[in-house]
């Protein structure tokens, strides 16, 4: 009797400690899984072209666009491999079974969480049009040799410039949301340290929430801070204290809220659903964070006093803003320069036109955002043929700033108040916007792709 039992001890605490080394998500050592590195790709065996199918998914799936263009890198390289995949994309997870004649393979694969890389989505668009032209002649250790690269590269922007795009993007929508030079300066800094501290703690792969919820409270607090300083120096500067609302909006998950609605398009619920609810919990925790800061140190979401300047130039400082915005937005999205300018003027003319459509068209905002969406869409699909950049990465960064971020937050922080009535009526007025923002952009993918229009 003794033996089996000083096994089982043993067999336990081995247990514990390997249970204990291993993170949540254990990496797959991909050239370990190779049966024959040198031969072709198109003769390898039907698990080495399977291991290269789900791998090109998982890498373009981690970029963070939609799962519909997740299935087609997957169906491109399957196609060029001479198999057939089937898939179903989840918001980080993918379920593959490929099918070569009377034999199939299956693979389950997942990554450790979500993000959003437009330069790893080009990248990926890149190899597959290599695949197409050329891959059935590469070797599969250099299918992999390539994957590899991709994944391996490095982001554009180091923290600082990240929490510099933020500082930006945020001190241009508070304008854009009606807000003047304190709010601006205030939600600049607040944003700012906001976003690098999110940085920092995403580079050092803590938990979202944790990195979602001091980033918003720092980026409050900093908003609070400055806006004492200048109290000392600016007349009735706490007047001014409803801005801290934009120095929090670096958060607002435009790129899953949008490609949700793409994928719920192309009928890829499993994705799009999940891509919805990760988005609403971001933002539930966001605006929840945000009020319970505000109620602490007593800080308001009160209307903005006009600026009382001429139409003609509140249009063209709407163009300047809209692009800053935007430009902002897509280097967060790790987008190149040249990627977040062409974003930038895209969503300088849509977001303008959104805007003066409300003010001096009488158009409800729903219909404006739809109008706005869709001229971002149009142009987007215009601009792609000339430069060659993943529409994805220009559509969505431009609508962003589009993104109803101040009416959430009010939705929330009536709620939080007990005020249903005034917190319905927000979130109503966030959930028509939110709606239409991607159908704008579903219609001009309808109109401009012909390949998008059909279910096969």
């Amino acid at each position: 009797m003794s033996a089996p039992l000083r096994h089982h001890r043993i067999s336990r605490l081995s247990y514990d400690s390997v249970h204990r080394s291993h993170k949540s998500h254990m990496a797959v050592k991909w050239h370990e899984l190779i049966e024959g590195a040198d031969t072709p790709a198109y003769h390898a065996s039907l698990a080495d072209k399977s291991t290269l199918v789900c791998r090109a998914g998982l890498i373009m799936l981690s970029g963070g666009t939609g799962g519909y263009r997740v299935r087609e890198v997957m169906n491109a390289v399957a196609e060029a491999l001479g198999i057939t995949c089937v898939v179903d994309v989840g918001l980080i997870t993918l379920e593959c079974t490929c099918i070569d004649g009377h034999e199939t393979y299956s693979e389950v694969l997942s990554l450790a969480t979500t993000g959003v890389n437009t330069q790893r989505i080009m990248l990926m668009e890149q190899f597959v049009d290599a695949v197409i032209l050329e891959g059935p002649s590469w070797s599969v250790g250099e299918f992999h040799r390539r994957l590899d690269e991709i994944e391996h590269t490095p982001g554009n922007y180091a923290p600082w410039q990240v929490g510099l795009a933020a500082a930006f993007a945020c001190g241009a929508f508070v304008f854009l949301l009606g807000g003047g030079p304190v709010e601006m300066l205030c939600a600049f800094c607040g944003a700012g340290v906001g976003n690098y501290l999110r940085r920092k703690m995403i580079d050092k792969h803590l938990t979202q929430f944790a990195c979602i919820g001091a980033s918003v409270a720092v980026a409050c607090l900093v908003y609070l801070g400055v806006l004492t300083a200048l109290s000392a120096v600016v007349p009735n500067a706490w007047e001014h204290e409803a801005g801290y609302i934009g120095a929090m909006l670096f958060v607002i998950p435009g790129f899953p809220l949008i490609t949700s609605g793409f994928d719920i398009a192309k009928l890829d619920l499993r994705s799009g659903i999940e891509r919805l609810v990760y988005a609403l919990t971001v933002i539930v925790v966001a605006t929840l964070v945000a009020w319970l800061v505000a109620e602490v140190v007593q800080l308001h979401p009160d209307d903005f006093d006009p600026l009382g300047l001429d139409p003609v130039l509140v249009c063209a400082l709407r163009l300047v803003a809209s692009f800053t915005g935007v430009f902002g937005f897509s280097m967060m999205f790790n987008s190149t320069p040249q990627m977040a300018a062409t974003a930038g003027v895209i969503g300088a003319l849509a977001n303008t036109l959104r805007l003066e459509l409300v003010d001096f068209a009488g158009l409800p905002a729903a219909s404006a955002a739809f109008a706005g969406a869709l001229l971002a869409g149009l142009l987007a699909s215009v601009v792609r043929l000339r430069y060659k950049l993943p529409r994805l990465s220009l559509t969505v960064p431009s609508i962003v700033i589009m993104v109803p971020g101040l009416y959430l937050y009010r939705a929330v922080y009536n709620l939080g108040t007990l005020n249903t009535i005034e917190a319905l009526s927000w979130g109503t007025r966030a959930l028509m916007i939110v709606l239409f923002l991607p159908l704008g952009l579903i219609v001009a993918r309808i109109l401009t792709d012909k390949h998008w229009r059909y279910c096969n």
